[in-house]
């Protein structure tokens, strides 16, 4: 029986999986998230993975991290872990930094040899004195463990070396008290269809959670203390997975068919396979030969009548400006999703930033606007993926999505919601009683133009990119008529700003001082905005979802504060924005361009600074 006294009840915890690309740490966090969501835990995770397709191993370069925080009150993935979990000499030597002061390092002392050590650029044999750790170490040997566990499971060596991350799963189980028959049944379904792969991983499971036990006297075990979750079904889900499912379900509440036409880019790949796999549901997901031709191919879809979608990232997304300006001279409904990644031209692929806002809101030809919208978390993909489509189909528009690979990989608990919270989407088809005499660009009174299906009786039309006439849809150069087209287009997307929800500000009170971000950024802003009110600091807090139109009451908000500081990972897109549209306002501003998230220690920082002064 365990003794009471090792078991330190915290509210969360945070743990991170480090190894080489090969070694699986991607699936043991995944593993860890899943099983904690599935017992009522908040969750929120980061993938931190490295952009080579497999570095020589056991180098810096090669080094996988998988960082997961669990408990109640969990926004982030955590500045610090408090377990590390580093599988070879280069893992602990990139990741060390991220471990508390009174953490644990669980290393794998059999990879941990002299050869081991000049691969990580160790010049001592004792790395850990070398890189200043001042955590407690528990160094386990699990490449032995893993072999004495499968001496008679028939697998080679290299098949056996596969199942190393499950003998670290095995001691997460033991360390925080998980229950190990959800985390075997993960892994049962994870290797259907191979029972040997599956009693294999299961063994090593077992040993690793029994070497905890035989250990349990010199290192301290964790229990969370969770908060009762509302009612319903929970499951683990990350961003992408999220934003496909968002689109399902409005192509459900729309009576539309589900179109994606894409082209494989990172991060938002995801998107394309997990609606590839939809085919029950009536979704036709083609992966085109590029960017043009997945936009273009949706655009068709569109004028065809389905719910029509194209993904992509930046460099995507530049590639794509004119054929966006089609489709907002056709005024067609269509969803563009933008997972940002790190830039210019190809980047950063694996690495998360939020540098696309300029090119999404103005990166076409002409004047083009276009509805633009933000999903703040993996969940939060969800529901602005499904508002996305609302308002392209409702208001006859393309709407850019902007997700980023930091919360497109990452993921979070998600209750499944109940159909029925969420509307019915209404297409603007073209009413029966105008269908005798209606014209291709003829609106309603939100100056959005009807929607005819082809192939329905007296709707014929054409539509393209030569401007047409206001009344007629016929071919037109004439100067006054393009210039109330383009006041029609633009008043159109205007008007979105009476369909969408007013800024919400959190506050613990009156204060002078509004933190303002947009986008993916949310938890690691509401984090710092909660700890500096606890530290008696009044600051109120704004996080954008709705960018072009703003929402209404977005001057009203930001004029109220003597100081507004806007948070966001680039040199200051939304900054400038913010004062283009609003003449005067003084917004001060805290920028990060590293490729990687906020910590939440950098906002406070950021934010103690300007507010002395």
């Amino acid at each position: 029986m365990l003794d009471k006294t090792n078991v330190l009840f915290r509210q969360s915890i945070v743990v991170r999986f480090s190894g080489d690309s090969g070694d699986g740490m991607q699936l043991a966090g995944t593993i860890f998230s899943n099983v904690s969501a599935e017992v009522g835990d908040q969750i929120s995770t980061f993938p931190d993975y490295p952009a080579e397709v497999r570095a020589p191993q056991g180098t810096l370069n090669g080094v996988s991290g998988f960082q997961v925080h669990v408990g109640h009150g969990v926004h982030t993935p955590g500045d610090e872990c408090d377990v590390l979990i580093a599988m070879n000499p280069a893992a602990l030597k990139q990741n060390a930094k991220y471990l508390q002061r009174r953490g644990v390092a669980i290393v794998d002392i059999d990879s941990f040899k002299k050869s081991d050590l000049e691969k990580a650029l160790f010049q001592t044999d004792d790395p850990y004195t070398e890189i200043g750790l001042k955590s407690q170490v528990v160094e386990v040997p699990m490449t032995s463990l893993v072999k004495a566990a499968l001496a008679d499971s028939g697998l080679d060596f290299k098949a056996q070396m596969k199942c190393r991350n499950m003998l670290a799963i095995g001691l997460v189980c033991w360390l925080f008290n998980l229950p190990k028959a959800n985390v075997l049944k993960y892994v049962e379904h994870k290797f259907a269809g191979k029972p040997a792969i599956y009693e294999a991983n299961a063994k090593v499971i077992q040993a690793g959670y029994d070497y905890g036990h035989n250990i349990h006297a010199s290192v301290s075990t964790y229990r969370i203390e969770t908060e009762k979750s509302r009612p319903g079904t929970y499951t683990d889900v990350n961003g992408n997975k999220a934003t496909a499912w968002g689109l399902i379900l409005a192509s459900e509440k729309s009576h539309r068919p589900l179109y994606l036409g894409s082209y494989p880019i990172t991060p938002a790949t995801d998107i394309l396979h997990e609606l590839a796999k939809r085919r029950d549901l009536g979704v036709k997901a083609c992966q085109m030969e590029d960017e043009i031709a997945g936009i273009c191919s949706a655009i068709g879809a569109s004028f065809a009548g389905n719910l029509a979608v194209t993904t992509t990232s930046g460099p995507g997304l530049s590639l794509k400006s004119e054929a966006m300006g089609l489709a907002v001279m056709a005024e067609l409904p269509l969803v563009i999703i933008d997972v940002q990644r790190g830039g210019p031209s190809t980047g950063l692929p694996t690495k998360t930033e939020q540098t696309d806002l300029m090119q999404a809101l103005y990166g076409r030809s002409g004047e083009s606007p276009l509805v633009v919208v933000a999903a703040l978390s993996p969940t939060d993909c969800f529901h602005m993926a499904f508002e996305a489509a609302r308002i392209a189909i409702e208001h006859m528009t393309p709407v850019i999505l902007l997700t980023d690979a930091f919360i497109a990989n990452g993921s979070s608990a998600w209750r499944i919601p109940d159909v029925g919270e969420y509307p019915e989407i209404k297409p603007n088809y073209v009413p029966e009683d105008k269908k005798a005499t209606w014209r291709a660009y003829e609106r309603d009174e939100e100056m959005v133009r009807y929607w005819a299906i082809p192939g329905q009786e007296g709707l014929g039309h054409r539509v393209g990119g030569l401007e047409k006439d206001y009344e007629t849809g016929a071919l037109s150069n004439n100067p006054e008529n393009h210039e109330r087209m383009v006041q029609a287009r633009a008043q159109k997307v205007a008007n979105v700003a009476n369909h969408i929800p007013e800024l919400e500000v959190k506050s613990e009170g009156e204060a002078d001082t509004l933190l303002v971000g947009w986008g993916g950024t949310y938890g690691h802003l509401y984090t710092a905005y909660e700890h500096l009110n606890a530290e008696g600091k009044r600051i109120d807090f704004a996080q954008f979802r709705y960018i072009n139109p703003l929402p209404r009451n977005t001057q009203e908000v930001l004029r109220h504060y003597k100081t507004v500081i806007v948070a966001e990972l680039n040199t200051g897109q939304f900054a400038d924005y913010l004062q283009s549209k609003f003449p005067g306002l003084k917004i001060k501003r805290i920028n990060k361009t590293q490729g990687q998230p906020f910590l939440v220690q950098e906002i406070m920082d950021g934010v103690n600074k300007i507010m002395e002064g």
